[in-house]
């Protein structure tokens, strides 16, 4: 996505409070699509959340977009991120908790934060960051392991939210909302033939269409446009710190409709990284970047 505008001093409290609502959306369209995945399968779940959202963002008409090469590009690896992330990140679903898959992906993001830092504050929260990832590694501390798969697609998935990130914010400034509907078009003709193939018949029941189409509208469509109007309107510290608060959402959105119940020392690892994330974003000197589900 791109980088917030230079902040003019307004109210905030619509922007927060778009922002929230972009979050939560995020975490319900989790929550409907780990209900899918029993049926399609992570592929398809994936296939159908990108290119039903695909046909939802078509209101920003991409269409108008004349990209140079270098931009496409951008636009092209940006897409293939996106779309990876989210199998990534539906195939740990199948495996670990919502709360802690999203705390784990965080991990992308928040490499990107601290990339160019050399401040004696950054590494304090790096530290802080790998507490919580050592406790939840199968050698942790937690009395029964996670999987390690959710665990790999889950860090796969932080991965490619960061070249997501890179990526998003080149193409991002200078067609803003049309990238995210021309990456979301990217990621569907990379994602979609696997989940044809893997899926086959069953992403055409109709019974699935009311489910996929929340999901699509809920996980793509509506975050992704309330995001891009709240990052103009609030300071980029503020919207880092916020966005720091998705891993415990999520959490609770897995406890609350999917009944995942998570151990002490699990909420405290996810604690520990969502501070590290909101301390790299108070602290931070550089603009924040647009941080996606």
């Amino acid at each position: 996505m791109t980088l917030p505008a230079p902040f003019k001093p307004k109210s905030v409290v619509l922007p927060v409070a778009v922002l929230i609502v972009a979050m939560s959306s995020f975490q319900i369209g989790a929550v409907l699509a780990k209900q899918l995945l029993p049926v399609v399968g992570a592929s398809g779940a994936t296939a159908l959340r990108l290119g039903l959202g695909s046909l939802i963002l078509l209101v920003w008409r991409p269409w108008r977009v004349r990209p140079s090469a270098r931009e496409a590009r951008a636009i092209v690896i940006y897409g293939l991120a996106m779309g990876w992330m989210n199998l990534f990140f539906y195939l740990s679903l199948n495996r670990i908790p919502l709360g802690i898959a999203v705390a784990l992906e965080f991990t992308g993001p928040l490499a990107v934060a601290m990339a160019a830092s050399r401040r004696a504050v950054d590494f304090a929260w790096i530290v802080l960051a790998a507490l919580g990832l050592i406790a939840l590694l199968p050698f942790g501390l937690e009395s029964k392991p996670l999987d390690p798969a959710g665990i790999g697609y889950a860090l796969a998935a932080g991965l490619c939210w960061a070249l997501y990130i890179v990526f998003g914010q080149k193409a991002g400034n200078a067609h803003g909302g049309q990238t995210a509907a021309l990456g979301t078009v990217a990621a569907a003709i990379a994602i979609v033939p696997i989940g044809i193939a893997n899926a086959g018949t069953a992403l055409l029941s109709p019974a699935l269409l009311p489910a996929a189409c929340g999901v699509a509208l809920l996980s793509s469509a509506l975050p992704y446009s309330l995001e891009m109007y709240a990052m103009t309107r609030l300071p980029t510290r503020t919207f880092g710190v916020l966005m720091s608060g998705d891993p415990a959402l999520a959490a609770l959105s897995g406890l609350a409709f999917l009944h995942e119940t998570l151990s002490v020392v699990q909420w405290a690892a996810i604690a520990s990284i969502m501070l590290a994330s909101a301390g790299s974003a108070a602290t931070s000197r550089a603009p924040r970047t647009s941080l996606p589900d």
